[in-house]
Order: C-alpha cells, then sequence, then structure tokens
C-alpha cells in the first residue's frame, strides 16, 4: 500500500468537499444522458428507415439497464464499504473488497454475455419487439453483447475510482467514453453503412476505452486502493455483503423496464397512443429531475462512508442534513418550476401541438410531489453509505413493488372520472407513501447508527 491515504474525507469542510465530489459526478450523469440522446439522433437520421432503426433500438433498452444493474448489484455496494473499511484505517481489508468485486463483475459479464448471445431475440420480442423491429433490434443486440464485459466494469470500477474521493477522475471515465462514442457514431454509421450495428460497435469501442481507462488508474500509482493480483480472489465474508448492500441499486435500476410495461399496458387501455407518447416524455423529465440528486447522493456517499468507518458521528450528522438540505432545495425548485410552466418541459421533447396539450397535464399530475424527492434520495444515499443493506434494500422495493406496481392498476379503479390520469396519478401516490415511509424508517435506524459511532 502507498504512502498516500484520503484522510481529507474526514478533516475538509463539509461544504467545499460536498460541491468538490458532487459537482463531478453531477456532470458525469448529465453526460451520460447526452451522448445517450445524441446516440438516438444519429440512429434516427439513418436514411430510409430510421424511425424504424430507432424503435428497434429503443426496445434494447430496457434489456441493456437489466444487464447494467448487475454492476450495481455487485460494486455499487461494494464502494461505500470500501470507503467504509478505508475509514476504519483498513485499507487492505478496502483493497481485497474492490479485488473481489472485480472478480465477481468478470464472472457476471461473462455470464451475461453468454445469455445474451444464445438468447436476446426471445428476450426482445418479449420487451416488445415486432415484426417490422425485431431485424434492427438483434442486429444491435448481437453486437453489444459482445462488449458486455466492459461495460460491466467501466459502470462497477468506476464507483471504486470515486469512492476514494477522485470524483474528476470518475467524471473523465464517462467523458472519454461519451467523446469517443459521439465521434464514432457518423463513421461506423453512415461512413462505413453499417447501421444499428454501426452504433452498437461504437458503443462497445467506447466503453472499452473508459475500460481501458478505469483498469489504468485502478493499477497506476495516484490511486489509493491497488487492482493487485493478491486482491483478486472472491473471499465470501467481504463480497457477499457488497452484495446484498447492491441489491437496493439492481432493484432500482432493474425495475424500470417491468414498471414501464405496466404503466404502458395500462395506459393503452385507457387512452391509446397519446398517453403513451406522452408517458414516454414524462419518463424523460423525469429521469433529467433525478440526475443531479443522485449525483448529489453520489458525491455525498464516500464522505458519509469514510466518517462512518472513522466513528466519527458528528461529522456523519452534518454531511447528511447537508445533503438533505440541497437535495430538499433542488428538488422544490424544480417542482416549482414544472408546476408553473409544464408546457415548456414537455415541448422539449415534443413539437406536436395535440401530444403538447395533453402531456403538459399530465406532468402536473405525474410530477405532483417531486418536491419530495430530495428526502427519498437523502436517505436512500445515506442507508447506501453506511452499509445497512437491509434497510436501503426494504424502501426500494416498498417504492417500487409494493407500493407503485399495484397502484398503476388500482388508481384507475379508484378514480374513475378520468381513468387515464389516475394511472398517471400512480406516482405520486406511491412517492408520497414511499417517502413518508422511508422518512420514518431512517429516523430510527440514523439514531442507531449514530448512537452506536459514539459508544465506539
Amino acid at each position: 500500500m502507498r504512502e498516500k491515504d484520503n484522510s481529507f474525507l474526514g478533516t475538509d469542510p463539509v461544504g467545499r468537499l460536498l460541491a468538490r465530489l458532487a459537482v463531478p459526478t453531477i456532470a458525469a450523469q448529465l453526460i451520460n444522458m447526452l451522448y445517450n440522446i445524441v446516440d438516438r439522433i444519429y440512429i434516427g437520421h439513418m436514411p430510409g428507415d430510421g424511425d424504424l432503426a430507432l424503435t428497434g433500438v429503443g426496445v434494447c433498452m430496457p434489456l441493456i439497464m437489466f444487464v447494467s444493474a448487475f454492476a450495481a448489484l455487485i460494486s455499487g455496494g461494494g464502494a461505500p464499504r470500501a470507503s467504509i473499511f478505508m475509514g476504519r484505517g483498513e485499507p487492505d481489508q478496502a483493497e481485497k473488497t474492490m479485488g473481489g468485486c472485480f472478480t465477481l463483475q468478470l464472472a457476471a459479464a461473462l455470464a451475461l454475455t453468454a445469455a445474451l448471445l444464445i438468447w436476446h431475440r426471445p428476450l426482445l420480442l418479449a420487451f416488445g419487439a415486432s415484426e417490422n423491429t425485431i431485424g434492427y433490434a438483434s442486429a444491435y443486440m448481437r453486437v453489444y453483447a459482445v462488449g458486455t464485459a466492459f461495460v460491466q466494469l467501466t459502470l462497477g470500477m468506476n464507483g471504486f475510482i470515486t469512492a476514494q474521493g477522485f470524483a474528476r477522475t470518475g467524471m473523465l471515465t464517462v467523458l472519454l467514453g461519451a467523446v469517443c462514442n459521439i465521434a464514432l457514431d457518423p463513421v461506423f454509421i453512415f461512413g462505413l453503412h453499417m447501421g444499428v450495428q454501426g452504433a452498437a460497435l461504437a458503443t462497445v469501442l467506447s466503453q472499452g476505452a473508459s475500460c481501458l481507462w478505469v483498469l489504468c488508474f485502478l493499477r497506476g500509482k495516484k490511486t489509493i486502493l491497488r487492482l493487485g493480483r493478491d486482491s483478486l480472489p472472491i473471499r465470501a465474508k467481504l463480497v457477499l455483503p457488497c452484495v446484498g448492500l447492491g441489491i437496493a441499486p439492481f432493484v432500482m435500476q432493474s425495475s424500470e423496464s417491468v414498471i414501464s410495461v405496466c404503466f404502458n399496458a395500462s395506459l393503452l387501455r385507457y387512452g391509446g397512443d397519446v398517453a403513451v407518447g406522452a408517458m414516454t416524455i414524462l419518463t424523460s423529465v423525469m429521469q433529467f429531475a433525478m440526475l443531479p440528486l443522485q449525483g448529489l447522493g453520489q458525491g455525498a456517499q464516500p464522505i458519509i462512508s469514510y466518517n462512518y468507518g472513522a466513528k466519527n458521528a458528528a461529522r456523519v450528522r452534518r454531511v447528511y442534513f447537508l445533503l438533505l438540505g440541497v437535495s430538499m432545495s433542488y428538488s422544490t425548485v424544480l417542482w416549482a418550476l414544472i408546476m408553473a410552466f409544464p408546457r415548456l418541459f414537455a415541448g422539449v421533447f415534443t413539437p406536436d401541438a395535440a401530444l403538447l396539450d395533453f402531456t403538459a397535464g399530465a406532468l402536473r399530475v405525474y410530477c405532483a410531489v417531486m418536491f419530495l424527492f430530495g428526502i427519498q434520495i437523502a436517505c436512500q444515499m445515506t442507508f447506501m453509505a453506511l452499509g445497512n443493506a437491509r434497510a436501503s434494500a426494504t424502501v426500494a422495493i416498498m417504492r417500487k413493488f409494493v407500493l407503485l406496481l399495484p397502484l398503476i392498476y388500482l388508481m384507475p379503479r379508484l378514480l374513475t372520472a378520468d381513468r387515464t390520469m389516475a394511472v398517471y396519478a400512480a406516482e405520486p401516490v406511491a412517492d408520497a407513501l414511499a417517502v413518508t415511509f422511508t422518512a420514518i424508517l431512517f429516523f430510527f435506524q440514523f439514531r442507531r447508527a449514530l448512537k452506536s459511532m459514539a459508544e465506539d
């Protein structure tokens, strides 16, 4: 282990430290979203069949999200636990945690690659591909599957870079992939006339570049935790708790495809194609709104985890309340803007007057309690940072499966005057109930964690 540490996580002023770590993570989230949008623009402008190609690639997205969620399952819990070990002054345990997660991540990637190559076509048909679009979807996934290991290792191991306090380096990982993808897309799609296969190849090569960047950093001189041969064996007592803690982000990411299918099926029944089209816009607005909140939480995680490991209860409390205040301020301001100017937000995604009118009304319903998201994200991210696997998994499952899924089908039966808007109302009702549950659970769990640190 080199003569370095990240003790600044326990000594620097928390406000300055949160800004230092959160700004790059927020930027990384926005960069990632931007290059995904640019990628779809290129595909949509393919000559002749751009619309069908875009639809086909769109069908791949839920499957890609599900596959990517395995990175969160393993390393999403591993990175906070590594920070906790560093705070305890146990860097060797932190390195072994990171190395074991790397090996398990690689094994999972190889298994997922085989599964995608063998079963991608029936899976795509199950996710909504039609006879007109299955050819494009299948062509994209065949190439994408080959690069699954790059995607898994980039997403998974980049978290360990941020966990050490190198948020700027973590942002550069995403920026490198984005720049490569934006540059390679037109070359492969239009220059070499490869179509959707070219788009997939550009994504694979871009993720390969990011993966090489991550591994070079974790094997280099600047890192605190080094990915060495001795750290690679999977030690069950270190890695299994990481997987347990990773259940919450895994559920949050993998369930999005299930939620999307259920929403669309219910909306198609009551509101037709316009309601389904509006849902695409609503989820896009919601995704954009959540990115800065997730970036804030990811920036705060290493600080909370390190100080929790160091038993610094006062500093953990200060960081949490700062995270809560900033998150609440952001979510409240954004909620007010959406309520005041819904057409402005909807107009970013569609020029169609009829769809715009319908979406503006639906947006006010769908985002009715967005001001509460600051509480949900701050509490959920802090559960993760404290290594509280049971609580983090509980709040994730409660919001998605216990509340939202049943309400998608229950609300139209309760609010029969406008069944379509009742479907959209399932989101704010579920969110209000979930935030209440999370806040109560967090109150008791956080007090217990602070008391435990004080006693130690």
